[in-house]
């Protein structure tokens, strides 16, 4: 099965989506947050706490549908006498609903600035054959 790859997600996150138990995550840095626009409710994402530079068939995630996706802004103004100064965040939320854990079998794009996309089992890593 063919799908996004969001990677560098931290081990207590991984944790609780093995165990389903976290549904929604935020997603800030900048390589999972394009790919998270690429993606739409239904579509299937591979979730993984290996970095993306680490990622090669045989990295261990989660699969994990997607039941819906926002992204939000925020603005943060800080100011004194001498400086005024705005920055704004923009950031993803997705609800989850994790599947089962699996490993990648194919690493079909892993470019900077694009979206990696692989190529996942489609059946549970511990499912016996």
């Amino acid at each position: 099965m063919e799908c996004v790859a969001l990677t560098g997600i931290s081990d207590n996150v991984m944790k609780e989506l093995k165990n389903h138990v976290l549904r929604t995550i935020e997603i800030r840095s900048p390589q999972n947050f394009f790919a998270v626009l690429k993606v739409n409710a239904g579509d299937y994402v591979f979730i993984t706490h290996a970095s993306a530079q680490d990622v090669t068939g045989g990295t261990v995630g989660v699969l994990a549908r997607v039941l819906k996706h926002q992204i939000s802004t925020h603005s943060i103004l800080q100011s004194n006498e001498v400086f005024y100064e705005e920055r704004e965040m923009t950031m993803a939320r997705i609800q989850l609903e994790p599947r089962h854990i699996t490993r990648i079998t194919k690493v079909l794009c892993n470019e900077v600035g694009e979206v990696m996309r692989v190529i996942v089992d489609k059946t549970s890593q511990y499912e016996a054959r």
